[in-house]
């Protein structure tokens, strides 16, 4: 690639958790029997008409704020026209020259450096509903459940440079998005979906190269994957003196490839015109302003304070805040015990891998601020050690009990009886004497092995410092 320059560009499509659909009163949720939360407005049938959610509207509202995006004065809906299985109207209400709002922008850093990518438009339009494949014959059926479930389109400007700073921009838009619990960003359920546009240049050259769409990404991971395979797909191809086609690509996840859908429609394919049952829309300034009171402390903000206030690093800041429930965690753990890089080690370490393998969301968690925090004072006084303190925040995790029921129940209590540790000492120094000889010539690791001996002795109880003095002080006897 170091003959060309990327542009990427995202489409986020996003479900809002609205009680209802778009423009009907059929229950938005997933994951009920096919077919059984539609109605004749959903499905298009004659003579029914649609009604826009306010809710839809005010969750819409409070997103484009979050994104700095100017909210339109006026607005309008207009027919989306295409013909495919799952569309029962044969257009999707969408949006196209009046949107919700326009512009905006979400910083990401990118090698220790801030930029920031710019939006383009945010507007609204019904989701489609869902096509199923069956395994065991060539069948599919449609299960329009989906059908005006309420989205938001989130435009960004092709200002991404490499498949790694979208995924970055990726992250801090499902960050924000999650401070505003408007939806659950689910991208196995398909609350957040998203497209890529990507074209390569030539270095030196200011036209953009042709645009390729990716879609069928179900992963954050996948997206920037499948980045990484177009840019270089399309590098291999101008080498060879071929031309690239604007087309519509499919990510094949298993075989790590993408492969062509169909030609890439322009704007004029899909005959966009007004919705004549739905009326232009004046977007009253107060309901705006009402809005923009609600919105909470987003994720930059947050973290300028964390690391003002708490002391934190860039590094701390950036990964509590990357979640709104590990963030507030944090918050009410402070409010507790003030030793902020205590809470973030544990946080960010022990915590977060446990969860990461669990495949779990922080919110997921059993875990409570108090119950961890209970743990951090058993440290400090030494009733339990580090490394029994990880043994027990294990089982705090799957249970959710407290450190003080699950060091009751396994006797996990650390022995800080010196005369107990200095006993353990003799038996270590007396069975390894070749161990001790050669601390005493001068090989001063030998002592970090025979301390190990007497932790595994006490199977991990004995005080740290206690045990290491105990075997220094059992080792200067022998020298004397």
């Amino acid at each position: 690639m170091s003959h060309y320059l990327t542009t990427i560009g995202l489409e986020i499509h996003l479900q809002l958790s609205t009680k209802t659909k778009a423009f009907c009163g059929c229950k938005n949720s997933f994951g009920g029997k096919p077919n059984t939360s539609v109605c004749p407005v959903c499905l298009g049938l004659p003579g029914s008409l649609p009604v826009l959610n306010s809710q839809y509207l005010s969750y819409a509202i409070k997103v484009a704020l979050a994104l700095s995006s100017n909210i339109s004065d006026r607005m309008k809906f207009d027919r989306k026209n295409y013909f495919y299985p799952d569309l029962p109207k044969n257009y999707q209400i969408s949006q196209y020259d009046m949107p919700l709002s326009l512009g905006g922008y979400v910083d990401i850093v990118r090698d220790d450096k801030p930029k920031r990518i710019g939006i383009t438009r945010v507007h609204m339009e019904e989701d489609a509903g869902k096509l199923i494949h069956s395994k065991s014959r060539p069948s599919s059926y449609v299960d329009f459940n989906r059908t005006g479930t309420p989205l938001l389109e989130i435009v960004s400007e092709p200002d991404m440079s490499s498949p790694e700073e979208a995924y970055q921009y990726l992250i801090a838009v499902k960050s924000i998005l999650k401070y505003l619990d408007v939806s659950d960003c689910n991208m196995e359920e398909g609350s957040l979906r998203c497209d890529a546009n990507i074209s390569i240049r030539p270095k030196g050259q200011k036209e953009l190269g042709t645009k390729v769409e990716l879609k069928n990404m179900n992963s954050f991971k996948g997206v920037r994957d499948a980045l990484i395979y177009e840019e270089k797909r399309q590098a291999r191809a101008l080498l060879a003196g071929e031309s690239i086609i604007q087309q519509t690509r499919l990510w094949n996840e298993q075989k790590q490839v993408s492969e062509s859908m169909r030609t890439k429609e322009a704007a004029h394919d899909y005959r966009y015109f007004p919705d004549p049952d739905l009326l232009l829309f004046t977007i009253d300034a107060a309901l705006v302003d009402e809005i923009r009171l609600t919105l909470p402390e987003m994720p930059e903000k947050k973290k300028e304070r964390f690391i003002k206030d708490c002391g934190l690093s860039e590094y701390d800041a950036s990964v509590l805040v990357s979640d709104r429930s590990m963030s507030n965690f944090f918050e009410f753990c402070m409010k507790l015990y003030p030793e902020s890089k205590a809470i973030v080690n544990w946080l960010t370490g022990d915590i977060l891998k446990h969860l990461n393998a669990n495949n779990l969301e922080f919110s997921d968690a059993k875990l409570t601020p108090q119950h961890l925090v209970g743990m951090l004072k058993l440290i400090d006084n030494n009733t339990i050690s580090g490394k029994i303190a990880k043994e027990v925040l294990s089982d705090m995790l799957l249970t959710g009990n407290s450190a003080d029921d699950i060091i009751q129940d396994k006797g996990l209590i650390q022995i800080s009886d010196e005369g107990a540790i200095e006993k353990l000492a003799c038996e270590v120094v007396n069975e390894n004497p070749k161990v001790a000889d050669d601390y005493l010539s001068g090989k001063t690791n030998a002592l970090g092995f025979l301390v190990g001996q007497l932790m595994k002795k006490s199977k991990g109880k004995a005080n740290p410092q206690l045990a290491n003095l105990a075997i220094k002080k059992r080792l200067d006897r022998k020298r004397a």
